[in-house]
């Protein structure tokens, strides 16, 4: 497994209409379920009149938990397209929804799916996709006098300091990317 993944950094916004129905896009940045009941829930009450409130999710570097949602749409026509972009771009951490306002006229299974695709593309497209790096926490203590040499390998390997004490024995937490965490530990523990 790879220790980088790709999401989106800010909203993006994105708009699709066929036959007077018009599709409303909206990809976030989320990291918890929670997140994205909240974000569903804010679009539910914004959109009150919309016929339809579809959307799908992935979540976790993994991308093992997702969630593709119809809601009232003919089964597979709104949630799976929306997935289906999210999956091309190698997305997650990602919450994709697709407002839809009825125009009267029915498009059809077929005509649904290049809809919410189309829709959930384009906010794709208008969202900024960054790659972001799977990171491992490393605790390590030691006594004062070793100050120097922790510090030395901190600058040379780059983890990040989240927490530190600095005591008779001192204590520090660092966050350093996946596929160097392991090096970083055995550094470390060369020095005791």
């Amino acid at each position: 497994m790879s220790d980088e993944y790709k999401t989106i950094a800010a909203t993006g916004e994105g708009y699709y209409t066929e036959k007077r129905s018009k599709f409303l896009a909206f990809a976030h940045h989320v990291k918890t379920i929670n997140e994205v009941k909240q974000l569903l829930a804010e679009y539910r009450k914004k959109y009150y009149d919309a016929r339809h409130v579809c959307y799908a999710y992935m979540l976790g570097a993994a991308r093992s938990d997702f969630r593709a949602n119809d809601d009232g749409e003919p089964s597979s026509t709104a949630g799976k397209p929306i997935l289906g972009q999210i999956n091309s771009n190698e997305l997650t951490d990602v919450l994709l929804v697709v407002v839809r306002y009825y125009g009267g006229v029915n498009l059809g299974t077929s005509g649904l799916i290049v809809a919410y695709r189309e829709a959930a593309a384009d906010a794709i497209a208008h969202a900024k996709v960054e790659k972001r790096q799977v990171e491992e926490e490393v605790d390590y203590s030691f006594a004062y006098p070793q100050m120097n040499d922790v510090m030395r390998i901190v600058k040379e390997m780059q983890p990040r300091i989240v927490a530190q004490t600095f005591d008779n024995t001192c204590q520090i937490r660092l966050r350093i990317r996946q596929s160097e965490a392991e090096q970083l530990r055995q550094r470390l523990n060369n020095l005791l």
